[in-house]
């Protein structure tokens, strides 16, 4: 009976102490552009620094070359809970590292 009201008081105390500031999600690029034949990856990553979980997190990616949009992605990411990163790919025809890449997380939906 002890060890079981030791784990009860510690999931209440948990879940009263717990950080119940909304999503804050954020996205870079995560590591080096690679090519493969006549394609460019991207390689992101999404974090969500927040205390809640966000669902649905929609990321998108422009590349501007010459000052023109030349092409746009979107990712969407269905759940992404506290503390957790998930990582992902944009594929470009065109050179990124010839132009100007722009990464940012679009919306997210509270659950």
């Amino acid at each position: 009976l002890a060890i079981f009201g030791f784990v009860i008081s510690l999931i209440i105390y948990t879940w009263v102490t717990g950080d119940s500031n909304p999503p804050v999600v954020t996205v870079k690029v995560g590591g080096e552009i690679r090519q493969v034949e006549n394609q460019y990856y991207v390689p992101f990553a999404v974090t969500n620094q927040g205390g809640k979980t966000a669902e649905f997190v929609e990321v998108t990616a422009e590349l501007k070359v010459s000052d023109q949009i030349s092409e746009t992605g979107m990712q969407q990411i269905d759940y992404l809970s506290s503390g957790e990163e998930q990582t992902g790919e944009f594929i470009f025809s065109y050179d990124p590292n010839r132009g100007k890449l722009n990464l940012r997380v679009a919306s997210y939906k509270s659950p």
